[in-house]
């Protein structure tokens, strides 16, 4: 698929189907997550699939944000293993996640997957919950699945402000 294509028409979506998710679609999606930029290359991104029921009744009991996907995708990072900036007050391992779940929403909607970026949560009571190591640190969850009848686009995601209002040449 052409990515401006993807980055147009891909929106969050709130209502899955019950469909799963197969396998090569997700190997494909978290592949496309493992090839993202980091800052010095340091790849202190740990990606978590939870599929079982468990592991998404964990989700549930966090947040009301899963809307019945069959997969869900939880984004962390390992805090010692991040770039530190001049300054030293300063590391990358929230923004180094953040271009690493943003290959990965953008690869599900090249492999026909809906999702929506989750961060209505408590990061630090998710880690506890899944038992994560006291190193990391959870991001966000990605819902992955296939959008329900009804499904789309809210009222509000086509409107985007003008370049002139986001963009300023200094």
């Amino acid at each position: 698929m052409d990515f401006t294509q993807v980055v147009k028409n891909r929106y969050s979506c709130k209502k899955y189907s019950s469909k799963p998710v197969p396998d090569e679609a997700i190997k494909a999606i978290l592949e496309t997550g493992r090839l993202a930029p980091t800052a010095k290359n340091l790849q202190e991104q740990h990606i978590y699939l939870l599929r079982s029921g468990e592991s998404l009744a964990k989700m549930d009991s966090l947040t009301p944000c899963r809307y019945n996907a069959p997969a869900v995708l939880m984004v962390a990072y390992d805090k010692e293993k991040v770039y530190t900036y001049p300054g030293g007050r300063y590391t990358s391992g929230a923004e180094d996640a953040a271009i690493v779940a943003t290959h990965l929403i953008l690869a599900a909607y090249n492999e026909g997957v809906d999702s929506c970026w989750v961060n209505n949560y408590d990061p630090d009571k998710a880690a506890e919950i899944f038992g994560l190591p006291e190193n990391e640190a959870v991001l966000c969850f990605i819902d992955l699945g296939y959008a329900a009848d009804g499904a789309g686009p809210l009222p509000n995601h086509f409107s985007r402000k003008e370049l002139t209002e986001t963009v300023t040449e200094i």
